[in-house]
C-alpha cells in the first residue's frame, strides 16, 4: 500500500489570486471586440502590433476575432526608471520586421497604465509614415494615468489593482492562467 501523494499546488486555483475576469468573460469581450474592427477596418489590411509580452495572448484571440485579413508584428520595448513606475524613457528592444509606412496599424496591449510608454510607443510609429494608429487595450488603469493615450478598442476598465493572467505577470509567473486576476498578497509566493 503506498502513501497517497500530497495535492500539487495549482497555479489556476492559488489562494493568493482573486478572480477579476473569468475565461469566458474575456472571450466573450474579445468576440465583440473583433466584430468592431472588422467592420471598422472593412476593406483595409490593418496590421495588428502586438507588445511583448504581455500582449501574446490577446493579441492571439483577437486576431483569430477578427473576421478579415489582417497582418501581425510585434515589438518588445522597455521603459526606464524605477520598479514599479514607468520614466517614460523608452527603449526598443526587438523592433519591427517590416516597414509601416502608409499602412494601418492597430497596438496591441495587455494592459494601459501610465500612458507614458504607449504614447511614445504611438509617436514613434506616426513618425515611421504609419497611415493611422490605433490602440486595442485588454485593460485600462485609468487611475494610474499620467499621460492619455486614445483606447479605441477596450476590453475592460480595472482599478489601481495589481493584475495577473491571461498574459499579466507578476516575475514571469501566472501568464498562464486562463482568467485575470488580483494577486492578493505580492510578497507571498
Amino acid at each position: 500500500m503506498s502513501a497517497s501523494a500530497a495535492p500539487v499546488p495549482s497555479e489556476f486555483n492559488n489562494e493568493n489570486l482573486e478572480p477579476m475576469f473569468s475565461a469566458e468573460q474575456i472571450q466573450t469581450r474579445i468576440a465583440e471586440l473583433g466584430a468592431e474592427i472588422a467592420r471598422d477596418y472593412a476593406g483595409r489590411n490593418p496590421l495588428l502590433l502586438g507588445v511583448l509580452k504581455g500582449a501574446f495572448i490577446f493579441l492571439s484571440d483577437l486576431m483569430r476575432a477578427i473576421d478579415m485579413r489582417v497582418g501581425v508584428e510585434f515589438m518588445a520595448i522597455s521603459s526606464y526608471g524605477e520598479s514599479t513606475r514607468s520614466s517614460g524613457e523608452v527603449k526598443i528592444v526587438k523592433d519591427l520586421d517590416v516597414p509601416i509606412e502608409g499602412r494601418d496599424i492597430l497596438i496591441v496591449e495587455d494592459i494601459v497604465d501610465t500612458g507614458l510608454t504607449l504614447s511614445y510607443l504611438m509617436a514613434n510609429l506616426h513618425s515611421r509614415g504609419a497611415s493611422s494608429v490605433k490602440l486595442a487595450a485588454l485593460l485600462n488603469k485609468q487611475e494610474r494615468r499620467l499621460r492619455e493615450v486614445p483606447i479605441d478598442y477596450l476590453g475592460f476598465t480595472i482599478p489601481d489593482a495589481f493584475v495577473v493572467g491571461y498574459g499579466l505577470d507578476f516575475a514571469e509567473r501566472y501568464r498562464n492562467l486562463p482568467y485575470i486576476a488580483i494577486i492578493k498578497d505580492p510578497t507571498r509566493d
